[in-house]
């Protein structure tokens, strides 16, 4: 192109992927971010050297590319937040101490500091005090409980 003489190909690229990208700011959709990186493909052939045409083509050819395989995983990890278990269901997996000892017919242990009602999820099972338990499922307000396997047992 003709342009200035102090102005070159990849200035007015690198111009174009700034511009886009601040605009990108305003939108928040990441589909301008994805034709600035685009933009910067242009810079690189730009300052390759290569002709006008070849640098429009890649910049294209890179925008469509980001548009069709980056945006859809980041939108995706955007939209999608932290998996929330609240209430009961945030106990399971959790590990606790026994209190009062655990059989089927009931007991307690200590998790994060509160004392629950519960049951060795083996009816088989008596679980003594001071042992470590996994909560492997909610009832009500009893955890299901079943010891925590040690080396030396």
């Amino acid at each position: 192109m003709n342009w200035p003489e102090w102005l070159h190909d990849w200035q007015m690229w690198l111009a174009l992927a700034m511009g886009l990208a601040v605009a990108e700011l305003f939108s928040l959709d990441l589909m301008l971010l994805m034709l600035a990186g685009g933009a910067l493909v242009g810079v690189l052939t730009a300052t390759l050297g290569l002709p006008v045409a070849v640098q429009i083509l890649a910049a294209a050819t890179a925008s469509v590319g980001m548009l069709a395989l980056v945006r859809p995983n980041v939108v995706k990890r955007f939209h999608s937040g932290p998996e929330l278990t609240l209430g009961h269901a945030a106990l399971v997996g959790r590990k606790g101490v026994v209190v009062d000892e655990v059989s089927a017919q009931g007991g307690q242990i200590r998790v994060g500091g509160e004392l629950w009602t519960a049951r060795a999820y083996d009816d088989t099972e008596v679980i003594e005090a001071g042992a470590a338990v996994d909560i492997f499922e909610i009832r009500g307000a009893t955890a299901l409980v079943y010891k925590v396997q040690t080396l030396d047992s």
